[in-house]
């Protein structure tokens, strides 16, 4: 496993970071604890010291989750790394979308980054992952209500605290950036990219590249479209939104796939799987720091980190690219 730094934080990695958003259940049909706890365990017995959490998934249980595993874990060889400003228990803010609770009623959420918040949900974090410090808190989406210099006015607090050890972001773009650098450093930015969505590439990367900044990438598997197995017709999960995502098309898994199998002898021949090659393809494109793979069990989180084991030379990185070229979706 590769351990990389986080901006300038002085916090190493591992670039294969456990991605926590599908064990919380919410926007995936649901998860079973027991095998998400076993997930992180097995990801951490190969190496990945990293995981990636937020209160909203699953409106705390992944958090308590992640908790429960450190419980098991040395607290310090284990980087966590949680987020703020999504808040499903307020009707203030902007409103972002509307989830299920655990009832199964429907509950919208709203971005909400004010001060006194950021503060409260620190506390409620730390709590749920029953420890004392977050080693990277990101706030999760702009916030258009409040002041981006408010909202890291508190951030800084807390770092002063010693309850975060450093600040990052989500979602954000150039100048949402250069604001927040006005009142803290930031350490990070975590991004949506994937072999199929790489519009951060225009501005967003380069930025971060530039300015040293780690950039933190989530769905590197497209929400796993680019496993290779999901094929026309499946049918998801009641409670998935996959189904309604515009990747998830007809014509689009048709045409991924088609690239897919495209990889498939690459795949064969370094012995591996095409998840695991899109991961090892993620990991070696210029900027990125870490990337997000979740697992709902400890066979997936094992695959997942074995991708960190292959090596792709220059000559075949282009030949995944050239391909690539030739994938038109349809949105």
């Amino acid at each position: 496993m590769e351990y990389r730094e986080i901006g300038q934080s002085g916090i190493h990695a591992s670039a294969i970071t456990f991605g926590a958003w599908a064990i919380g259940g919410w926007m995936w049909g649901g998860a079973d604890r027991k095998q998400a706890l076993e997930a992180i365990l097995a990801a951490y017995g190969l190496g990945v010291t990293a995981i990636d959490t937020a209160p909203v998934y699953g409106q705390g249980i992944s958090e308590e989750i992640v908790g429960d595993a450190l419980k098991q874990l040395p607290r310090n060889k284990v980087q966590v790394l949680t987020k703020f400003g999504l808040r499903w228990d307020l009707k203030e803010g902007s409103l972002h979308f509307s989830m299920d609770n655990e009832e199964g009623d429907m509950q919208d959420v709203y971005r909400y980054a004010r001060k006194e918040s950021v503060i409260l949900e620190c506390e409620n974090c730390l709590k749920r992952l029953g420890t004392d410090y977050i080693d990277l808190f990101q706030l999760h989406w702009p916030d258009p209500t409040t002041p981006i210099e408010e909202t890291m006015e508190a951030v800084l607090r807390l770092q002063e605290q010693g309850k975060i050890r450093a600040a990052g972001v989500s979602n954000y773009s150039v100048e949402q950036m250069k604001v927040a650098e006005t009142v803290i450093s930031l350490a990070s930015n975590q991004l949506p990219y994937s072999m199929v969505r790489r519009d951060i590439e225009k501005d967003v990367l380069p930025y971060c590249i530039e300015n040293k900044k780690a950039v933190i990438v989530y769905s590197p598997l497209q929400r796993g479209l680019l496993t290779g197995k999901i094929k026309p017709g499946h049918t998801f999960n009641p409670g998935d939104t996959r189904g309604g995502d515009r990747f998830y098309s007809a014509e689009n898994i048709k045409r991924i796939n088609t690239y897919l199998e495209e990889l498939q002898p690459l795949a064969a021949d370094k012995n591996a799987s095409l998840a695991q090659l899109v991961i090892a393809w993620t990991l070696r494109q210029p900027g990125i720091t870490l990337a997000l793979v979740g697992a709902r069990n400890a066979e997936q989180a094992i695959q997942n980190a074995k991708a960190a084991d292959i090596n792709l030379s220059d000559e075949e990185l282009k030949m995944i690219d050239d391909k690539l070229h030739n994938l038109d979706l349809v949105f």
